[in-house]
């Protein structure tokens, strides 16, 4: 007997509350859908979800079941950037979990059908599923259109920075902002929205070919019908649970499609996030681990040339799967029911790279481009890159770790011995980046800015502040305990790790430090001061005296979510999530601790 129709024996109102909802008495005994998405007027990457939930709704309903819609829509991290309200976004993808926990285990459902298209959205939802554990197919709501000349949201930053240095005036600012977003769906560059709408297939949680379509396309709108005809027929099989599909091989397999498409960086934050989850430990050694040696083979924005609608046309993740192929574990078993080797057959049986060649045809007529879809993704034995796109760094300055995508990160910054000019806020950066307060050979530092400081914002108009200087893009490190937006590009570290309000290393930083970056070697160390090179042993010394002096800064948050995020979450490393096993929450003003 189906979960939900068990409970309607010992939840006598059920049925009478359901119909008073909207159900019809017939619908009170098929098996029961959740269909949750992101929908709201957010932003463009949720806006136009609900076409999406009445596809799944239909699929549901010509399979034999009944839908019902919930929703918890997500912020935009866009929309928010420059402001506190980006202090909100990381803690976000907890408070959407939770809201998917509640919403699914408050009344039964035999299955669910998870829609997002974003940075907090999708993460959220994948670990909400995982709590819920019922049969589940996630539809990711894909990419925007490009704007004129190709324009894309990422070269906002690149058009705000010259504004403010004076180098365009604000008739082309504006004519930027008017046409980066043309349309609906996730921005269109291989930014965290983007990713982690290819994680959710790459992990096996979404249809085969379905991640990352471009949001206006009829394609994507018929994947949501399948998806919801999926649901009803995994809501009657056994060991379709998402604990039962997705394992450890199955995150290995996302982390190098993640090297491969040169995946944002907050993915670091996220998967290990989703796995906790599943009761698997993944962290930052982890991805270098799976980085190191891999193939680089995706020539999309913002480390590539091409809007991220061009992903799909030429042949989206199983095509990115298909050249890795050699490297991941096949027989993991997918949502499909059938292994991930078995996906692969098929799509090459059904057409599927024939429907993406039309698709890029008619982009290259609309474009006036003649782009094959081997100019996008390359072939294995012609990869852009071959020793992946992220490095984690360690050593005494990050103990814990620090992350870079050195595909975005100029040559000249792999190996250098910098200058420290460490700034508490990223506000107090910014200024001095912008009037050239900093100079080359500096390392500038953003602290107090990660999970316990300030929730972990992004540092993108500083990244691209500095990114888009001719000097400074090529001749200073950004090094930060915040994170960077998926968009970001130039020599940017982000996640430091532990951080500055945790008492890690980079609190103890002075003017005048100087700061060693080694990207092949993995290094990220303090190993001089005031301009004068020390042994470790001394520079060990020296930094248990600072930490002597040290205390940590007062909470920005005396209540609040954010208050419980920065009491709560756990290091960058691991992913930023609600560890509860950290112990009591801080009393405020007087008041009790709870466990």
């Amino acid at each position: 007997m189906l979960t939900s129709q068990k409970m309607r024996t010992l939840a006598p109102e059920l049925d009478p509350l359901r119909l008073g909802t909207g159900w019809r008495p017939e619908d009170l005994s098929k098996p029961q859908i959740f269909i949750e998405s992101t929908f709201g007027d957010s932003h463009p990457g949720s806006g136009h979800l609900d076409r999406l939930v009445e596809a799944a709704r239909q699929g549901v309903a010509e399979a034999g079941g009944f839908g019902a819609r919930y929703f918890c829509t997500d912020m935009c991290d866009g929309e928010s950037q420059g402001t506190d309200g980006i202090n909100f976004s990381l803690a976000s993808r907890e408070m959407i979990a939770n809201m998917i926990e509640i919403q699914a285990s408050a009344t039964p459902f035999d299955a669910g059908i998870y829609m997002a298209s974003c940075d907090k959205g999708l993460p959220g939802n994948l670990m909400g599923l995982a709590r819920v554990n019922i049969p589940a197919v996630v539809v990711t709501g894909g990419t925007m259109a490009a704007g004129p000349d190709l324009l894309t949201l990422e070269q906002l930053g690149m058009y705000s920075a010259k504004f403010e240095r004076g180098e365009i005036d604000e008739e082309t600012l504006n004519w930027a902002k008017c046409n980066a977003c043309p349309s609906c769906g996730a921005c269109s560059f291989i930014g965290t929205a983007s990713t982690m709408q290819i994680m959710a297939e790459a992990l096996g949680l979404a249809l085969p070919g379905s991640a990352l379509l471009p949001a206006t396309s009829p394609d994507l709108i018929e994947y949501a019908k399948n998806a919801g005809r999926l649901a009803v027929k995994l809501a009657q099989m056994d060991n379709m649970r998402p604990s039962d599909l997705v394992t450890m091989d199955s995150f290995e397999n996302a982390i190098l499609v993640h090297a491969a498409i040169s995946g944002s960086t907050n993915t670091l934050l996220h998967l290990p996030a989703i796995a906790h989850e599943f009761g698997i430990e993944i962290d930052g050694d982890t991805f270098d681990r799976l980085h190191r040696g891999a193939r680089y083979l995706l020539d999309i924005r913002p480390a590539g040339r091409w809007p991220a609608e061009f992903f799909y046309y030429a042949g989206g993740v199983p095509a990115i799967m298909e050249e890795i192929k050699s490297v991941l574990h096949l027989n993991v078993r997918t949502v499909t029911g059938k292994t991930l080797g078995e996906n692969l057959e098929e799509l090459r049986q059904n057409g599927f790279y024939d429907r993406c060649q039309k698709w890029l045809d008619e982009a290259n007529q609309k474009y006036g481009l003649s782009l094959t879809r081997q100019d996008i993704i390359r072939p294995y034995d012609q990869a852009i890159g071959t020793d992946g796109s992220i490095a984690v760094l360690k050593g005494n300055l990050a103990p814990e770790g620090a992350v870079i995508k050195h595909t975005a990160c100029p040559k000249e910054m792999f190996s250098a011995v910098l200058n420290a000019r460490p700034f508490d806020s990223e506000e107090e950066c910014i200024d001095a980046v912008l009037h050239h307060k900093v100079q080359p050979g500096d390392a500038v530092f953003i602290r107090y800015e990660g999970p316990k400081g300030s929730g972990m914002p992004e540092m993108f108009y500083t990244s691209e502040a500095i990114s888009s200087d001719k000097e400074l893009g090529k001749s200073i490190a950004l090094i930060t305990d915040g994170r960077f937006s998926g968009a970001s590009t130039g020599p940017v570290i982000g996640h430091c790790s532990p951080e500055a309000q945790a008492g890690g290393p980079i609190a103890l930083v002075e003017e005048g430090d100087l700061i060693q970056l080694d990207v092949k070697e993995r290094i990220l160390a303090i190993v001089g001061v005031k301009g004068e090179r020390k042994t470790p042993e001394e520079m060990d010394a020296i930094l248990a005296q600072r930490r002597k002096r040290w205390q940590p800064k007062p909470s920005k948050y005396p209540r609040g979510v954010l208050r419980l995020f920065s009491d709560l979450a756990s290091s960058p490393m691991k992913g930023a999530y609600l560890d509860y096993s950290n112990g009591a929450v801080t009393p405020v003003d007087g008041g009790c601790a709870g466990k």
